[in-house]
């Protein structure tokens, strides 16, 4: 099984690159915007993601990290009220507010963010 291996492999005097003809042309390549058309995207509709909504964050150093302990509070950077991130996939999708349904903890959508939506299509 080696020596099959071996025959693939090449010697920089064995490869000869002059024999290869490339089309030097200067012009710029020129490609033509085909027709719109509506696209079907059901497929992507079946395409797991994950929602998260993210209270707060604070960045602090390590040092400050391991201080922390039982009881330790961190200051976060959002103050109370105001609205929380929607995340999907760890990317920004707009912003909501905490709300229980049955029982379990919902969000409402206050806002979607535009370029979320207009990076997909």
């Amino acid at each position: 099984m080696s020596d099959s291996l071996d025959s693939l492999n090449f010697d920089d005097d064995e490869l000869n690159f002059a024999q290869f003809h490339l089309d030097e042309s200067n012009e710029d390549i020129v490609i033509k915007d085909a027709p719109k058309t509506e696209r079907d995207l059901s497929f992507f509709k079946n395409i797991p993601v994950t929602v998260t909504l993210e209270v707060a964050s604070k960045e602090l150093s390590l040092g400050e990290l391991m201080k922390a302990g039982e009881g330790s509070v961190i200051e976060l950077d959002k103050l109370n009220g105001e609205p929380l991130d929607v995340k999907v996939n760890g990317s920004l999708l707009g912003h909501a507010e905490v709300v229980i349904v049955n029982e379990k903890y919902g969000l409402r959508l206050i806002d979607i963010i535009d370029s979320a939506l207009t990076t997909v299509g």
